[in-house]
């Protein structure tokens, strides 16, 4: 089979299409042909230095979505022939950036039938993320106040739908250009972080979704109410434990897990239509460098696909 494999860190342009053996499923796993496969800022960070895997050799992507083409022992969720859809277990199972790849039946769900491969591969990750940070780590319910940052992004584009999905009203940070957008999503107020200062608007929230870490994650304690909650999908400050304890909230820093459930959540909500990916850009995978450097400029609208089949 052909991947999008590397051999050291560094910029894209160690990404290399690569012929490799065909992976067999193990025990509990299933072999999927990979149709797409979304990216994600995590693929643009393992790719340039390590974090949580060995070094390389590397095939990065834990989006997939596919056609199921062989069960290992022991599987009976699935069979031959299944279009599915998941999340690789983060982060040791990568590897869906490639025209096949194993992974634990249990980290998939049946793919909607009412979007295709590319919609479907943008979602797992980044839909998830916000599933468990929102719904179950917050417990964000109807009528609370959430204030999403980066909302305009792979994550966060999905959180202003999966809040109003739970009654929430909803505030998002993106530059001004984008307010159209999150509006459309269903955002009820948004902030432009180029001119505005998100701590200026004498707002209170009770949940905050931070991407984006380092002294927001502190600064945005601020504008939480006593007994909030912020959950950071990246590291704060130092001192952003501290300032949460201080301001009476929970500073929680989250790691997205696979998570059968929780893909069933997200299809029930796709095929409701409460919650859609937005796709900027799809390339073969044979340029997956080229999606690695759009992507890394931080300015994507949604998500990246990676096309396989």
């Amino acid at each position: 089979m052909l991947a999008l494999h590397q051999t050291e860190l560094g910029g894209p342009e160690v990404l290399r299409l690569t012929e490799l053996p065909r992976p067999v499923p193990r025990v509990g796993e299933i072999l999927v042909a990979v149709h797409a496969a979304g990216l994600n800022p995590t693929d643009f960070k393992h790719r340039a230095r390590r974090i949580f895997l060995p070094p390389p050799p590397l095939t990065l992507g834990w989006d997939v979505s596919g056609t199921v083409v062989e069960t290992g022992p022991g599987v009976t969720l699935f069979q031959p022939g299944d279009e599915v859809f998941g999340m690789l277990p983060y982060p040791h199972g990568a590897g869906s950036h490639a025209e096949y790849v194993t992974g634990p039946a249990r980290a998939f769900a049946a793919k909607p039938a009412g979007i295709d491969h590319v919609h479907a591969a943008a979602l797992p990750l980044a839909a998830l993320t916000t599933w468990q940070a929102l719904a179950e780590t917050a417990g964000l319910r109807e009528g609370q106040r959430v204030l999403i940052h980066a909302a305009a992004g792979g994550v966060g584009h999905l959180a202003v739908q999966i809040a109003k999905e739970r009654g929430a009203h909803v505030t998002g940070t993106a530059s001004a250009p984008k307010h159209d957008f999150l509006r459309e999503l269903g955002a009820d107020a948004c902030i432009d972080h180029r001119t505005e200062d998100f701590t200026d608007a004498g707002e209170r929230y009770d949940v905050v979704l931070d991407a984006l870490g380092g002294e927001t994650a502190t600064r945005s304690v601020d504008v939480l109410r006593p007994g909030g909650v912020l959950v950071s999908l990246v590291p704060g400050a130092e001192d952003t434990p501290a300032a949460a304890e201080k301001a009476r909230v929970r500073a929680i820093v989250m790691i997205v897990e696979h998570d059968q459930a929780g893909m069933r959540a997200i299809a029930d909500l796709v095929e409701r239509g409460r919650l859609r990916a937005h796709v900027s850009g799809t390339f073969p995978l044979a340029e997956g460098a080229r999606a690695h450097e759009l992507g890394e400029t931080g300015r994507t609208t949604g998500k990246l696909v990676l096309t396989v089949r």
